[in-house]
């Protein structure tokens, strides 16, 4: 079985394609590139490399959200554009999990943090075991100190990865209970190989979706809407004042 991995979900692009067991090719780029440029060109140069039939794809494996607003945007529109003309589906990865499984068989507990700005984090916690990745604490739009917290009740040792390590590495130190590491810089990052591998297990267990069905999951409204319902509730408050005084 073929799948490709399409992660745009943040500062990473990566492309892979995945048979069965093997990995057969990955291209990832972490430069300041939007994704708009890099994405479809790195298909198109994996493609030539292995002289890939996409139509031999079963399906196309795409980091579904939380992450980046344009980013998934784009990633999802490439998945789409090619489940649409290959005729094939979609599986819809949470990007946490895809993060996660970058450290599949680590011993330690597995804790992603992706950067979601003002001290907030897209987050899980994650173990492996004999039955493969189990999830301790879905995917969620948390403050820092609510995921450390929770770290701190399994009394584990733990593994940090993801592009908010930078970020909150400082709080991490000072509030972190139990034994804590970072992932070294292969696998700290969003990687398509492992949001295909995901996605293979994923598709077997049919969590499958037409490119029609599927949308990015954002976990929280963008800046932008946030900002638009505090306007207005503040407009609504300042008329409900100024219609008590008439």
């Amino acid at each position: 079985m073929k799948v490709i991995g399409l992660d745009s979900s943040g500062l990473v692009a990566s492309v892979a394609v995945v048979e069965d067991d093997n990995l057969l090719a990955e291209y990832t780029v972490n430069y300041k590139k939007t994704h708009s440029q890099t994405l479809l060109p790195m298909l198109d140069e994996i493609v030539r490399m292995i002289e890939l039939d996409l139509k031999t794809v079963d399906a196309i494996a795409v980091a579904g959200g939380p992450g980046s607003f344009t980013g998934l945007r784009i990633g999802s529109s490439t998945a789409k554009g090619l489940g649409l003309a290959l005729e094939k589906p979609l599986v819809s990865v949470p990007t946490v999990d895809g993060l996660a499984y970058n450290l599949w068989g680590a011993r330690s507990l597995v804790c992603p943090l992706m950067d979601a700005r003002r001290n907030q984090t897209y987050t899980g916690l994650y173990r492996f075991g004999e039955e493969g990745m189990e999830i301790l604490i879905s995917q969620c739009a948390v403050g820092i100190h609510e995921i450390v917290e929770q770290v701190n009740l399994f009394e584990q040792d733990v593994i940090f990865l993801g592009d908010g390590v930078p970020v909150f590495r400082d709080y991490i130190g000072e509030h972190c209970q139990v034994p804590f590491s970072f992932a070294p810089a292969h696998l700290n990052k969003q990687r398509a190989a492992a949001v295909a591998a995901l996605g293979l297990i994923y598709y077997k267990q049919g969590r499958v979706q037409t490119a029609a069905e599927h949308h990015p999951d954002y976990l929280r409204l963008a800046q932008a809407e946030r900002e638009r319902i505090a306007a207005e509730k503040a407009r609504a408050q300042q008329e409900s004042r100024e219609a008590e005084h008439e």
